[in-house]
């Protein structure tokens, strides 16, 4: 038994001076040579357990040194790996535009990631400076590349970083090119063979981000009211610089920054998780939005690389946080009031509401799997959003989720709501009273072990539940076995009489997903408080008892 333990502590130690020397980093080199002195197994054993997969969401993990760690050695085998993926499709000198947000190690990633494209002979072009990832996707179209990448974690913990694909019609990758790069990425035998020259690509000016912002302005209408006045956080992230100028170009009145997290800091000190819908993530925009004279018409929140968007809303003397369902519908009202043609569509977590509207308004409409990867793929799409905060508003211009334009439009609502002494509440009811009210919430569970997630998905799949919160189960759908109009996803759908629910294992965290969604009708204004009561009791139980059914 001790020679195998020597064995494989050999085979570890050996594995791990093997990727050392190939290490480009001094501070990944110094990490891994400290762990190899120290004999460090367990952590060791950690970062060498296997390799980041690379899936339709790129890659994304903690940084440091080993390949189960986000780091230039496992940035330039993927940059490599999307190189021969391209060539292997005929882009024998196509452009791949890279762009980066402001976290530890982003500029080197892209800088690794163009060097490696200069070497394969490609073109590529790196974005100015730390930009929102709206203006990359922008680029791709923009400039007629043939792929685009991102490096950022969006809204992960401060020791996260990730990369993100895009291939040519600005949309994010999609099997199956994800198990093609894959695959192209484990046949690198060693780094050694990956050319990465000094110089040869070129750094954009801000020709690229003037091309973008000019965009920003025709999701309005021209001549509508720009009054609103907002408060805004940036969440120490990069969309600061664009939004402000966004909302000149627009003439808004100059929102006002919530301070402590205007600057892009890569350590978010203010914020547990630098995500809008984290619990005490807006905290500091409220205390802003308190203090301000004349007081704001609302809060507008981006997460860190500006593809969300967040909306608070004063309601009595507090402010409060709108759902991503809720600003869906408003974006989407908003647009169908402007005559807008086109397909609406959403992911399957989203609110059936958005059906609903757009059905009123005689409009096609799609449901599709879960990320703007699906969404952005919509034949003839005018209008998407998914109920993580992203909204696609202007597909031409961004095939992906914008937090700018989409608070653009946002503020240009509230703005028209503003003229008439409304709100985005008002709105709110009135759809409510049009469409039944469409409640939802979701229940999140983060765990360690990640065979916690999978085995609750076991235990739905063996024994799915009849009943939940006193409404029987009408339908019970396996999604990996896909629908009619879905292809196959590791999730579950439930139907019930006046609800909804959908269990998945998050694709991004190690989180698994519940997605309720309650509808009452309402017969009048007068009716909504108890509608509402309503809802938030079948939520409630809803959760306790599809907590009981997952044992989680």
């Amino acid at each position: 038994m001790q020679d195998k333990d020597t064995s494989a502590t050999s085979e570890l130690i050996a594995q791990a001076q093997s990727w050392l020397a190939e290490d480009p980093d001094p501070e990944t080199r110094e990490e891994l040579g400290k762990l190899i002195d120290a004999q460090d197994l367990a952590e060791l054993t950690a970062r060498f357990a296997g390799t980041l997969q690379f899936g339709t969401a790129g890659l994304r993990g903690e940084l440091g040194a080993g390949p189960m760690r986000m780091n230039r050695s496992v940035v330039i085998r993927a940059a490599a790996g999307l190189a021969a993926y391209l060539k292997s499709k005929g882009q024998t000198d196509g452009l791949v535009v890279i762009g980066y947000d402001a976290r530890h190690k982003s500029a080197d990633f892209a800088r690794d990631t163009a060097a490696v494209m200069t070497g394969a002979g490609l073109r590529a072009a790196v974005l100015p400076r730390p930009l929102p990832t709206p203006v990359l996707a922008f680029a791709i179209r923009h400039l007629g590349a043939a792929a685009g990448v991102e490096v950022t974690a969006s809204h992960n913990p401060p020791r996260d970083n990730g990369y993100k694909v895009y291939l040519g019609d600005g949309s994010q990758i999609v099997p199956p090119a994800d198990a093609e790069i894959a695959a192209e990425i484990d046949a690198i035998a060693s780094l050694h063979d990956v050319p990465r020259p000094d110089t040869g690509w070129e750094t954009l000016d801000e020709s690229v981000l003037e091309a973008y912002l000019a965009r920003t302005d025709a999701v309005l209408s021209p001549g509508s009211p720009r009054t609103a006045r907002a408060v805004y956080t940036a969440m120490h992230g990069v969309g600061k610089d664009t939004l402000l100028a966004a909302f000149a170009r627009a003439g808004f009145p100059e929102p006002v920054l919530v301070a402590e997290q205007a600057e892009p800091d890569p350590d978010f000190p203010t914020v547990a998780f630098p995500n809008p819908e984290e619990p005490g993530a807006m905290d500091l925009s409220f205390a802003t939005a308190a203090r301000t004279t004349p007081a704001p018409d609302l809060i507008i929140a981006n997460d860190p690389d500006a593809d969300r968007c967040a909306a608070a809303v004063k309601d009595g003397a507090d402010w409060r946080m709108l759902r991503g369902d809720e600003v869906g519908a408003l974006l989407a009202a908003h647009l169908v009031d402007r005559g807008a043609t086109g397909t609406f569509a959403e992911s399957i977590v989203s609110s059936s509401l958005l059906g609903r509207i757009a059905e009123k308004a005689g409009l096609p409409y799609e449901e599709t799997l879960t990320g703007f990867k699906w969404i952005a793929r919509v034949d003839g799409l005018r209008y998407g959003y998914e109920e993580a905060l992203g909204y696609c508003v202007d597909p031409e211009g961004v095939r992906d989720k914008d937090g700018i334009t989409a608070a653009l439009l946002l503020a240009e609502l509230a703005s028209g709501l503003k003229e008439e002494n409304r709100t985005l509440l008002d709105l709110l009811d009135d759809l409510a009273v049009e469409h039944g009210l469409h409640a939802t919430d979701q229940l999140s569970v983060r765990v360690e072990d990640l065979s916690l997630i999978a085995d609750a998905m076991r235990r739905l799949r063996e024994q799915p539940p009849t009943e939940l919160a006193g409404l029987p189960v009408s339908k019970a759908e396996d999604l990996t076995r896909g629908t009619e109009s879905l292809p196959p996803t590791d999730g579950l759908r439930y139907t019930l009489d006046g609800a909804r629910v959908i269990v998945r294992p998050s694709g991004t965290e190690p989180k698994l997903k519940c997605y309720l969604e309650v509808v009452v009708p309402v017969a009048d204004k007068a009716a909504l408080p108890e509608a509402r009561t309503r809802a938030t009791d079948l939520l409630a139980a809803i959760k306790r008892d599809l907590s009981a059914a997952a044992g989680i």
